[in-house]
């Protein structure tokens, strides 16, 4: 099979006609839902697509299938933080329930610090949630994690540092 060389005109159309079919079974086996695995596949190629670097790809089914990987271990930690954050909203009453479009938000927003604090260890994590999100002080959360107080401030300045400073 010849090399795709995705800087060349058409070299995109190409792999795409070539592959997408396959990558398509190979999402749906993996997730056994026909309608995720056309979007996760159509994903995949955009991922692809906003690459930088001119790309050279010898085994274009090695390659989309790492790819999709990504894509589909993304679709799942979204997929749990989705849940986790309905699970939240079933134990607020309806009358004080945020409306679909502010739920909207939240998720984004949730969704977007999941992927800045992605990387970092659990304890600085976990320090920065319990700061930002459960408004615990900082010696409550020093008790909590077992660590001294400068310790507590070090996780939340590293966690702000990779928040501001990421992308």
């Amino acid at each position: 099979m010849a090399a795709h060389v995705l800087d060349e005109p058409g070299s995109l159309e190409n792999l795409y006609s070539a592959h997408h079919g396959w990558l398509q079974a190979w999402l749906r086996r993996r997730l056994g839902n026909s309608f995720d695995a056309a979007d996760l596949a159509h994903d995949t190629f955009v991922r692809v697509l906003c690459k930088d670097a001119p790309l050279v790809i010898q085994e274009p089914r090695a390659f989309l299938t790492t790819v999709a990987q990504g894509v589909v271990f993304n679709h799942i930690r979204r997929r749990k933080i989705e849940q986790a954050y309905m699970d939240a909203l079933a134990l607020v009453p309806e009358e004080v329930a945020p409306s679909p479009e502010s739920r909207a938000i939240m998720l984004e927003t949730l969704v977007e610090i999941d992927r800045l604090l992605d990387g970092l260890p659990s304890l600085v994590r976990r320090a920065f949630l319990l700061s930002q999100l459960d408004g615990l002080r900082q010696s409550d959360i020093a008790l909590q994690l077992g660590v001294s107080i400068p310790t507590v401030k070090r996780y939340i300045a590293r966690a702000l540092e990779q928040c501001c400073f990421q992308d």
